[in-house]
Parts: structure tokens; sequence; C-alpha cells
């Protein structure tokens, strides 16, 4: 009986090590855009010159935006979830080299940033602190990747 136990949690602790986790990236390979630019678009002083799948920052903010938590306020959440979509076409226009879709992206996101501002005032202090450390994580990444594209 002792050796059945002990196998049986053996195998049991091997499968579960094993077991590759799910990526709900927003740019994983199912999702992602094969569209790229012209090499003549390339050298257009308006491209977009940043490897998305291999940027920190943009893997970050897919990260942030798989795991960000829902809070109790309806109109929160809805806001965030508009919020989350922004920063997905964010990526997707980077990827795809569409500066004027990486413009309006950007505009919707400080759009939405600036509405959960507002919004968050009605928060206990612990998910006002969550939400902070979220809203921070991704402006920063965002500011770091707008730094990137200007200095190429």
């Amino acid at each position: 009986m002792k050796r059945f136990l002990f196998f049986g949690v053996l195998l049991l602790t091997i499968a579960s090590c094993a077991t590759e986790k799910p990526n709900f990236s927003p740019l994983s390979t199912s999702f992602y855009s094969e569209t790229k630019a012209s090499d003549s678009d390339k050298e257009a002083k308006n491209s977009i010159d940043i490897n998305v799948k291999g940027n920190v920052n943009a893997s970050e903010i897919s990260n942030l935006i798989a795991t960000f938590p829902q809070f109790k306020n309806t109109a929160l959440n809805n806001e965030i979830t508009a919020l989350k979509y922004s920063l997905q076409n964010y990526l997707y226009a980077i990827d795809a080299d569409n500066l004027n879709g990486k413009n309006k992206a950007i505009k919707d996101f400080e759009k939405s940033y600036k509405k959960v501002q507002k919004l968050r005032v009605n928060l206990n202090k612990d998910d006002n602190e969550v939400l902070n450390r979220y809203l921070v994580r991704l402006k920063t990444n965002v500011s770091a990747i707008e730094d990137y594209i200007k200095g190429n």
C-alpha cells in the first residue's frame, strides 16, 4: 500500500511539473499578424522599426493584459476592458508597422486611462493599490516602447 501511495504521489508530481502553461498572450502564434510592411515602407521615415515579439516591454504589456484583476465596480471593469483592447491594438499596430493605427491606439489608451483614474476613487485601499501597480507598469512599458520608437 505504501509503495502504491509513493508511486502515485511521484507520478502526480512528475505530471504536474511537466505540464506546459497555456499562453494567453494577445501576441501568441494563433493571433500573430503576419502582415508586414514592404521593404520600401520600412525605409520611409514614418516606419516603426521594433520587433514586438522580442521586445521585453511588449511582452510585459501582454502579460499585464492577461493577468489584469477584476474589481467589484462594473463601470471600472468595463473601462479596463477598453484599456486592454487599446493596448492589444497598440501592439498589433506596432507589429504591422501601422503608424496611424499605433497613434489611434495610443489616444484610445490615454482616454481609457483617464476614465479609469476617475473611476478608481470609489475603490477600497487594497484594490486601489493593486490597480495603481498595474497602471504604473502599463504606462511605464508603453513609454519605454514609445521612447525606443522615437530613438530609431
